[in-house]
């Protein structure tokens, strides 16, 4: 089941407060996870409980996080379709990679750093 959220929304730190912080989160996406105000979260719930998430800001994804894949490419489709296929250069983290590739992202070639990509997608894609 996909949820789409901001901080403002009354269930919100039940669903996300566990991810703010967590070293482990960090650990594997080497990048932090902030609820900043003008967010707006995908989140993908299976059994309550996140198994991926997605922030964006207008049509820059902001934050990206998944254990399973499939679940992910679920969540940037349905993100691509509420943005008309208009997704901004992102900065992401490179874990997902082949989640990227799979969604029709294009990815910059050079990186940023070592932990880090940037995505978007070609207009009229």
């Amino acid at each position: 089941m996909i949820i789409k959220l901001t901080n403002k929304d009354e269930n919100f730190y039940q669903y996300m407060g566990k991810f703010f912080g967590s070293r482990m989160i960090q650990k594997q996406t080497n990048d932090r996870i902030f609820d900043d105000d003008n967010k707006v979260w995908y989140l993908y719930v299976e059994d309550n409980i996140i198994t991926s998430f997605v922030s964006v800001t207008k049509n820059i994804i902001k934050n990206i996080y998944t254990t399973k894949n499939e679940h992910l490419i679920e969540l940037i489709n349905e993100l691509k379709k509420d943005n008309k296929n208009q997704i901004a250069k992102s900065i992401v983290t490179n874990a997902y990679l082949e989640v990227y590739e799979k969604c029709k992202f294009e990815i910059e070639p050079k990186q940023l750093s070592k932990n880090f990509v940037t995505i978007y997608m070609k207009k009229g894609a």
